[in-house]
Formats: C-alpha cells, structure tokens, sequence
C-alpha cells in the first residue's frame, strides 16, 4: 500500500482591526492588512513549524529510500516565505529535486470558485506559476482551497491540464467504499485521492491529546496502524503547522515527524509515494460522484459551513461577489486587493460554531469574535470600494460586463454591457431613456455627461 503525506501550508494576510481610522481617505494595501501581525506571525512559524519540520523531511528524503511527500503551499505563503525565509524555499526545491511533488491551488487559499469560473482558473494558473518559478516543479496534480469539492470541480482542474484531483474522504459519498483507493470523478478522466480523516487526525488534532486512549502516538505506532490498512492508497493530509504550531515541539510531535519515514520503511507492504505517483499506479475502482448542490471540503462538517454556514458570512461573501466585476474591470492593484480579500480565511473568522468546531474557529482568528471579524471585514471591503470609486474610468466601464440581476432588461432584451447597449437601436433608447441614464449611472459608475452620450449614440 501506498503512504501519501501530503502537507497543506498557507498563512494570510490579516485585516487591520481599526481599518475605519482612516476613511473617508482611501486606505493603501499596508493600510488594509495588519502587515506586522502577519510577519510576526509567519516568523514565529517559520522558527515553530517551517524550517525545522522541513528540515526534518529534507533529511528523511536524503536517508531514507523512497521516502517523498506531498506539499501544497499557497500563493500567500509562497510571497512571504520569498520575503521572510528563503532557505525553506530552497529546501523545498532540494525535495521536488528528490521526488516530492506540489501540488496547485488557489493562489489566493481564495473561495474564487464560487464566484467567478475564469478568476477561479486565472488563481490556479497564477499559482502554478509561482510553484514553478519558486521551487521549481511544475504541477501535475490540484486541489480546491481546503478540498472544497464537487464534480464540477474536478472536471474544471481537469480541463485545465491536472490529471488529479485531491479532496476529503466524506463518508456519506464514500458509503460502503473505503477512502484507500483511487477513485474517478463523475463526467472526466479526473484521478481522485480522497483523505482517510480518522488516521490524518489521529496526527492533526488527537496527537497531544492527553485523554486519548491511544496517548502518546509515537512513529511505530501509527506505522503498525498503517500496516494494518486495508486499500490501495492511504493519504495522510494535514496543516504543516500541526508540526510545531498546533503541537508545540515539547509535545514531540518532532521526534514523531522524523521517525515516521524510518518506522514505514521497515515495513514490506507500505510505500512512498506522491499524490500524483499513487493516482496513476492504481486503477480507479469506481466513481467519486459529489453534486455541486452537496459540495464537500475538509473543514467542520465537511462540508461549506465553516465560511458561509451563517448570515454573516453570507452577507460579507455577496458583497465581495459584487464587487467582482468592477475590480476585473480595473485589474492591476485592484484586482489585487480583491483577491486578498477572497482569501477563505476571513470568512473562517466570522463563524459562529460552538463545540469544538467553534474552539478551532477561535484558535485562528485574531479578532476575539465573529462580530467584530465581520465588522473589520466589512471595513475592508469599504476600503475596496473607496479604490473602485477613486480609480474608475470610462474605459473601465466599458470593460464590465454582468451575469446577474445589474443586466437591464426591456422589451424581451437583456443588456449586460456597454457593448450590449450599442447593438441596440435609437428608438429603444429614446423608449427607455431614463431607466437607461439610471443604469448607467448606477451601474456601470458612468457620470451623468457620459451616460447621455452612450443614450444618444
């Protein structure tokens, strides 16, 4: 049986709590995210969690033959590991030299999928990019932020070039069926991996657990359990800052992490092997079929509560959909901003949960609340709208066009751009003159003298 370690790492760009201070000016990206907390936080992981967990794993993939992984780091943590710690990306490029493999995402760790299919590609090209141009592997095979997952999905990664997707083991879509083999995604040749949650959180969350009955879980251990798996495949997913972060180095979560490789290794049946090496090893035996109207990811109830599961989180994602069109229409330092605004984190923050899903929600956010977190992440997305009023133009307004209810309708016409507007003739426009000078305006941003223009053409 093949053993897939595969390792999420991403760290965002927080949001300034007292962003308001500085309206009504507009504010500058430093002045939207808390840019110290950020790099007080990823140099404490990097010292906690980044270099010597990769450390480690260099020197297993150096000793132990066969011995590879599977990484998927953000764009985010990308940018800052260039700022903040290059040796971690110059040993990741010794490991993709030595077999392990990385894997593409959303550039922005974002929720682009549910919002825009082409800012959805254009993400995981431009991450891809960065992979390639960092670490120096092209990828082969991708995942959604957080393995948020559904047919459409796969079937769009797999148009776009990646011959495997990766996602959660759900039990509800598995059934009877075990997570340990390889499966196909419903309507394309898509490989799919799906994750064994009990044995990856046996690791992520239950590793420093004191009242666990299997407390302390050391590496030959959980190899024996690994022995003991019936399947094809097993893929182990967990955060990397589980190695140093979630479990503090005291907890031995280190020795662990370096004894692993070694203990798997002394066992006949197991082996190493990447995502896409295990994918393309074993034949698919059925179909992972996952509707796009019961989309699965990793967090919570495995399913997309964790950042939109509340009225809060709603209110705040439809916005930042709204403003989609007019930052594509700018591009450049706006589009920017609002990628890093379709960061998931942000919506994580803004939970509600209680119980133990709720206790994770707090761990990460910064802010002590999910009140306050949508009150700061509203404040931002003002910040973006303060950037989309300043820098608009006519000729960012002729770049919009829309797919939902601002697309003006008439006469059994329906009108979603300026383009659309000039294909008509005189006489409807003078027909709907005012309810043209209206959208126009309120709309397409457009000042009054322009928007007659457009009527009278």
């Amino acid at each position: 049986m093949d053993v897939v370690l595969f390792f999420e790492v991403h760290q965002p760009r927080r949001i300034r709590p007292d962003l308001r201070r500085v309206f009504p000016r507009t504010p500058s990206e430093h002045e939207v995210f808390y840019d110290e907390l950020n790099a007080s936080i990823f140099k404490r992981v990097v010292e906690k969690v980044y270099r010597p967990a990769t450390r480690i794993i260099l020197e297993a993939a150096r000793e132990v033959p066969g011995f590879r992984v599977t990484f998927s780091v953000s764009g985010l943590a990308l940018e800052q590991m260039r700022k903040w710690a290059p040796d971690v990306l110059s040993m990741f490029q010794e490991l993709a030299a030595l077999g392990s493999e990385f894997v593409a995402q959303t550039y922005y760790h974002s929720l682009a999928w549910f919002i825009d299919r082409e800012e959805f590609r254009e993400q995981v090209e431009e991450h891809a990019k960065a992979v390639e141009e960092l670490v120096g592997y092209r990828p082969r095979a991708a995942e959604n932020t957080e393995f948020i997952y559904n047919n459409d999905v796969a079937c769009a990664l797999w148009e776009m070039g990646f011959s495997t997707v990766v996602t959660e083991g759900v039990e509800w879509v598995l059934g009877w069926r075990s997570p340990n083999y390889v499966y196909k995604a419903w309507g394309c040749d898509a490989r799919v991996l799906t994750r064994n949650y009990r044995l990856s959180d046996d690791i992520g969350f239950r590793f420093g657990a004191r009242w666990w009955d299997q407390w302390p879980l050391t590496a030959d251990k959980y190899a024996a359990w690994l022995e003991a798996t019936p399947g094809d495949v097993v893929l182990i997913a967990v955060d990397y800052e589980t190695f140093g972060e979630h479990h503090w180095p005291e907890s031995g979560i280190h020795e662990f992490l370096k004894w692993l490789p070694r203990e798997v290794a002394k066992r006949p049946r197991l082996s190493f092997a990447t995502v896409s090496e295990a994918a393309q090893r074993y034949p698919p035996r059925d179909v992972y079929d996952v509707p796009p109207w019961s989309t699965i990811s990793w967090a919570d109830e495995r399913d997309l509560s964790a950042w939109l599961g509340n009225e809060l989180q709603r209110e705040a994602f439809s916005l930042l959909a709204w403003l989609y069109p007019y930052a594509k229409a700018l591009g450049g330092d706006v589009l920017r901003l609002w990628r890093l605004l379709s960061t998931s984190d942000h919506f994580y923050y803004q939970a509600t949960k209680m119980g133990p899903a709720g206790e994770v929600h707090s761990y990460f956010s910064p802010y002590g609340s999910a009140y306050k977190a949508h009150d700061v992440y509203m404040s931002a997305l003002t910040a973006l709208l303060f950037h989309i009023r300043e820098k608009w133009t006519v000729e960012a307004a002729e770049r919009l066009s829309f797919k939902d209810e601002r697309c003006f309708w008439a006469e059994g016409l329906r009108l979603c751009s300026l383009k659309d507007l000039k294909s008509v003739d005189r006489s409807f426009k003078e027909r709907h003159r005012e309810e043209l000078l209206k959208w126009l305006t309120d709309v397409f941003l457009l000042p009054l003298p322009a928007a007659e223009r457009y009527v009278r053409s």
